[in-house]
């Protein structure tokens, strides 16, 4: 038997616990509740959520340290709320790994929506038919252990970098726009800002070996980037 997604809700609003438990509960999830930032990890180790849906602004540990200690140890899906919308939010949240942004107020019937396709969407990445594990010389892309590594040296990739550098890599010398980027790694439903991916981009480059290599991420302006593997 197919074993029902467990959702874990981290927010310091009773309200959007019980608003979003009916919705879920409606829909045939599991979930579990967490009211602050020390509960939602606690839980998180203690309950090995399927999905976690992550408040940014939580009394004690916020949600921007705690996506950031849940992904020094999982590429567990993150989907983070906040009641604001301002853009250095929605970006700084992505490049922690967040694998959506939904900013309140919202609709319960949304967020389960989003729930549903993100779930879908890291089922079909990790059922998908393009290889888990990608070599260009020394660099190793390992989208199935969510890790980029480079003469045998793990780099210190987030688990969306490793995504999108996969993605790249998957089609060498194929130009991806900003929209595709965003479409293929966080899904159709993400309405965050297009830059968003310009940002995570200059991360994954700077955490790329620079001298000696044959392969790279280049810009075509006006359109967005592609990967380059030069031949021996």
């Amino acid at each position: 038997m197919e074993r029902t997604p467990l959702i874990l809700v981290c927010d310091d609003q009773p309200m959007v616990h019980e608003t979003l438990g009916v919705y879920l509960d409606a829909e045939g999830f599991r979930h579990v509740s967490a009211m602050n930032g020390e509960e939602a990890l606690a839980r998180f180790e203690s309950d090995r959520p399927d999905l976690v849906v992550l408040d940014l602004m939580m009394p004690g540990r916020n949600g921007i340290e705690v996506c950031r200690e849940i992904r020094r140890k999982s590429p567990v899906p993150i989907i983070m709320l906040t009641a604001r919308g301002e853009e250095v939010d929605r970006i700084l949240g992505l490049e922690l790994g967040a694998d959506d942004y939904i900013v309140k107020p919202f609709s319960p019937r949304e967020v389960v929506a989003r729930i549903r396709a993100v779930l879908r969407r890291t089922l079909e990445s990790q059922e998908g038919s393009l290889p888990p594990v990608l070599r260009f010389d020394d660099l190793v892309i390992d989208l199935g252990r969510y890790e980029v590594a480079h003469a045998g040296i793990r780099l210190p990739f987030t688990p969306k970098e490793v995504e999108i550098l996969h993605l790249l890599a998957s089609h060498p010398g194929q130009v991806f726009d900003r929209e595709k980027i965003l479409g293929r790694v966080w899904g159709d439903l993400f309405l965050g800002d297009s830059r968003a991916v310009d940002t995570q981009i200059k991360r994954i480059r700077r955490k790329l070996p620079q001298e000696g290599v044959r392969f790279g991420i280049r810009t075509i302006y006006g359109i967005g980037y592609k990967f380059e593997a030069m031949g021996p």
